[in-house]
């Protein structure tokens, strides 16, 4: 029997208030009759896959160097491209007559570059200094590790002045290094600055006349996520942390392809020792003119191991993408052939170009080998070549690495022919682990439907799609997975963003309209969790200061970070998956969506309770009736967490991180198995109610 609503218009105008629902003089209208769901609790459709909703992580919008990987220098190693990328020799320095990159003797043979600075007399003004990545985030009164590779060359240099300054050039910390020799040795020192500062920048002067050489510049926070050396940046992780992910992919993306072969993703040049990972140029940094950036590179201090352990630490199962000897297709589309043995022949044809640069040092087999190698790294015995390397690097314990993603975003016949032989020698060796397929860039065009149909024929594990579109578009396709097939491969939703303006458009925001149209999309993913088995908003993190693409569902500068609505309603979804998939009925068997009402719901057996999330997608309060068909007993009380506003433009800002958040309230449930609650116009709404079957 339904229960009276318990909730009065003066009851939800308060809970409204606290998403910024209401604003003094306005007055919302209520919809007179109750919207009836049934939720058949004694009916369950399937559980909830375990890793349902992770994470797609990118390092692209200065993500990692400038982003998660906190160190502060800026090509410390002088590897890049432009040697000097970041460096700048002080204004007015006289004393300074030379300073130049150089490779005689350097420090390894995977660091071959360092700098040499000629100094006439010592002064202050004899030396350079480092920007960091858009200035450099300092706290006060807390401990950042400075450290320098250093040799003296001709002369009487004996140390070096290194200093701290904010924007100004007031001094925040300063320390000396001495004791230079005519070998190259590792100085370090500690850094205390005696006030925050946004946009520090690392001062290095010489003490003394003559020749000096510099490598491997550091300074690295001493408070990192879980206190490691060479950690990640606290706050950060945080914010993942606290979605609960049950994936983490990486390291994306278009980097994982890059413009050629020559400048893809290579993972086994990520690991080991940190000072010996070479520099790449970054795929995304003069991808769109409109946000040129010539200096992003990746310095790989991030690599595989460490993604390996940010899985970890999050509870997330780890989901790497390797290449599949085929470059970005939208760059070169460059291509790798199948055989050492046929280099140039038809499969490394580029499709619609007239030249193509063969990659004809290496062939699909370097490649197959990689991802061969990737699962020992991970998984194998101390005792395996490539477990021994993880060993070394303080994990002996595998990572129980289960999943992999062959190719990113490829898609046509050639990336076909170079999925067969990978997946049968991955297989071949590793029948357990799964394999995720690539459908293209287009969630419906004639590549993704090739695509659908070849991996549907050659049962792929997984098929990734992708979909960035107008906020309508998540609304208007929440029955998407609907009809699709309930054998066969499984969905992994890998990439996917409401773009309020145009895919790739600079105007695009996070606002509201973006995230309650994905929470709506969402209820379409989880009533289909026996077909869509993951699914990830992309891209992760954004750096305000130094971005390429927007939107995105975290934002930061050097000191703080944010949620975007978008965030919470992922976190959401994540903190409340269930663990058994419940059927909605809506009212006259209507699809869900109609009348902009969308619904799923999960039981989640460990609390016993039923979870039911709603969108409200209306500029009118919704009154709704929830029958919980065949719940023998419901509680007393529930949960109700709300996100809700009006303004549909509204976002979040490093000055107001929480504008729109998730509020909680507790409500009365009353008596019998329907439970009456009343939306907020534009609200996204998680329902605990106790209720077993």
């Amino acid at each position: 029997m339904a229960t009276t609503p318990t909730h009065s218009f003066s009851r939800l105008a308060k809970a409204a208030l606290f998403g910024g629902l209401f604003l003094a003089g306005t007055t919302q209208s209520i919809a007179q009759a109750p919207s009836a769901i049934t939720v058949q609790v004694n009916k369950p459709v399937a559980p909830v896959p375990k890793n349902m909703f992770g994470l797609f992580f990118e390092d692209i919008n200065f993500a990692a160097d400038g982003g998660l990987y906190p160190e502060l220098v800026k090509n410390k190693s002088f590897e890049t491209d432009d040697r000097l990328i970041g460096w700048k020799a002080i204004k007015g320095g006289s004393a300074l007559t030379e300073y130049t990159v150089l490779s005689e003797q350097p420090i390894s043979k995977s660091n071959t570059h360092y700098l040499r600075l000629t100094s006439r007399t010592s002064s202050t003004d004899a030396g350079l200094t480092n920007e960091g990545f858009r200035g450099m985030g300092v706290k006060q009164g807390e401990d950042y590790n400075f450290s320098v590779y250093a040799r003296r060359g001709p002369g009487s240099i004996s140390g070096l002045t290194v200093t701290l300054e904010d924007e100004k050039g007031n001094a925040l910390a300063q320390t000396k290094v001495g004791g230079l020799t005519n070998e190259w040795k590792q100085y370090t020192a500690v850094l205390r600055p005696s006030a925050t500062s946004g946009k520090a920048h690392l001062k290095m002067t010489v003490e003394g006349a003559g020749t000096a050489d510099l490598d491997v510049v550091s300074l690295f926070p001493k408070d990192t996520w879980m206190k490691r050396p060479n950690g990640l940046r606290t706050d950060l992780v945080q914010l993942l942390k606290d979605m609960k992910p049950g994936f983490l992919r990486f390291p994306g993306g278009c980097i994982v392809e890059g413009r050629t072969l020559a400048q893809r993703y290579q993972w086994k040049e990520t690991i080991g020792d940190v000072n010996s990972r070479a520099s790449l140029i970054n795929r995304w940094n003069t991808e769109f003119s409109h946000r040129y950036t010539p200096d992003y590179y990746q310095s790989f201090g991030l690599g595989f191991f460490e993604y390996f352990q940010l899985a970890e630490d999050l509870g997330a199962e780890p989901l790497p993408i390797l290449n599949i000897g085929m470059a970005c297709q939208f760059n070169s589309a460059e291509q790798a052939p199948l055989s050492a043995t046929t280099p140039g022949g038809p499969s490394a044809v580029v499709t619609g170009a007239e030249a193509h640069n063969h990659a004809d040092d290496i062939s699909l087999e370097t490649f197959i080998q990689d991802a061969l190698d990737l699962v020992e790294f991970a998984n194998g015995p101390v005792t395996s070549p490539w477990g021994a390397k993880r060993a070394a690097m303080g994990h002996p314990a595998p990572f129980n690495l289960k999943m992999i993603g062959a190719g990113n975003e490829q898609w046509g016949p050639q990336y076909i022919e170079r999925y067969k032989p990978f997946v049968k020698a991955l297989k071949a060796k590793y029948p357990n682990i799964e394999l995720v397929a690539s459908s293209g860039p287009d969630p419906g065009d004639e590549r993704f439907k090739f695509a659908t149909a070849q991996f549907r024929e050659l049962k792929a594990d997984l098929i990734d799609e992708h979909y960035y579109a107008k906020p309508e578009w998540f609304r208007q396709n929440v029955g998407r997975y609907d009809d699709y097939p309930r054998t066969g491969p499984k969905i992994f939703a890998g990439e996917y963003a409401a773009q309020s303006v145009a895919i790739a458009s600079p105007e695009n925001k996070n606002t509201w309209d973006c995230a309650i149209s994905e929470a709506a999309f969402m209820t379409g993913l989880e009533r289909n969790g026996e077909v869509v088995k993951m699914a990830s908003y992309a891209p992760l993190f954004a750096n305000v200061d130094a971005w390429q693409w927007t939107p995105d569902l975290i934002w930061f500068n050097n000191l703080n970070s944010y949620g975007t609505p978008s965030y919470y309603v992922q976190k959401l979804f994540s903190l409340n998956k269930g663990t058994t998939i419940l059927p909605v009925q809506l009212p006259g068997n209507a699809k869900n969506g109609t009348d902009n009402l969308f619904v799923s719901a999960v039981a989640d057996e460990p609390t016993g309770e039923v979870v039911v999330k709603l969108i409200n997608y209306s500029t009118a309060a919704r009154p709704v009736t929830l029958n919980l068909a065949g719940a023998k007993k419901v509680g007393k009380t529930g949960k109700a967490t709300v996100m809700a506003s009006n303004d549909l433009q509204l976002q979040n800002s490093l000055k107001e991180p929480m504008k729109l958040a998730p509020k909680e309230e507790t409500f009365r449930v009353g008596s019998g198995s329907a439970v009456s609650y009343t939306l907020a116009p534009h609200s996204f709404t998680v329902l605990r109610i106790p209720g077993k079957k």
